[in-house]
């Protein structure tokens, strides 16, 4: 079983119909029990940092996913659910995120045409001995929508980058915890797959 974290966050059930479309149980829970009897967890979202971060608190999924994580089950999280892995964000200074990996959270600088967010399509280079990746070609292209990027401290935890007017460090593994800052849900046939290599894990 593969639980869904649910504190409110937009873009949720999204990646529950792409989980059951490949045929594997999915539930969305914000139950402590639950969570942690799950064999995979999954973090997805969009909207903003701070607000994000107040929400885990309040329903007290803080701990949880810090205790799920612990546990060396499988750990993904998806677009705001990657930036909330890290220790804070340029979008809600001050906030502290769950800081399971490091690295910086800042925003996509505007200029030579680009629009911020970037929203739409866009390729990835994959790094070859990705987990999350396994299968998947090099430069296939998934969706994007985001403000904010990641640049992470270890070069070992990146598992795919992209470019969009900066180097966006576009999904990370370490240890048990992977993360992909598009939408996997989203991303056609590609994104199946990444989720199928993330279940299989």
């Amino acid at each position: 079983m593969i639980a869904i974290i649910d504190y409110d966050a937009g873009n949720i059930k999204s990646v529950e119909k792409a989980l059951q479309y490949l045929g594997k149980e999915a539930v969305l829970t914000r139950d402590r029990d639950v969570i942690l009897s799950a064999d995979h967890a999954i973090l997805p979202g969009v909207g903003s940092f701070g607000d994000a971060m107040e929400r885990l608190r309040g329903y007290g999924l803080e701990e949880v996913i810090h205790e799920f994580v612990e546990t060396g089950k499988p750990f993904l999280g998806i677009c705001l659910g990657l930036q909330l892995l890290f220790g804070e964000s340029e979008e809600s200074p001050g906030v502290k995120g769950l800081d399971l990996i490091r690295g910086r959270i800042t925003r996509i600088p505007e200029g030579d045409g680009r629009k911020v967010p970037q929203i739409g399509w866009n390729d990835i280079t994959i790094r070859p001995d990705s987990r999350l990746f396994r299968g998947v070609p090099d430069h296939s292209y998934v969706y994007f929508v985001h403000s904010y990027y990641l640049q992470a401290e270890n070069p070992a935890d990146v598992a795919a980058t992209t470019e969009y007017g900066v180097h966006i460090d576009a999904a990370v593994e370490s240890g048990n915890v992977f993360a992909c800052q598009f939408h996997p849900e989203k991303s056609s046939d590609v994104g199946l797959k990444i989720l199928t290599n993330f279940v299989s894990l």
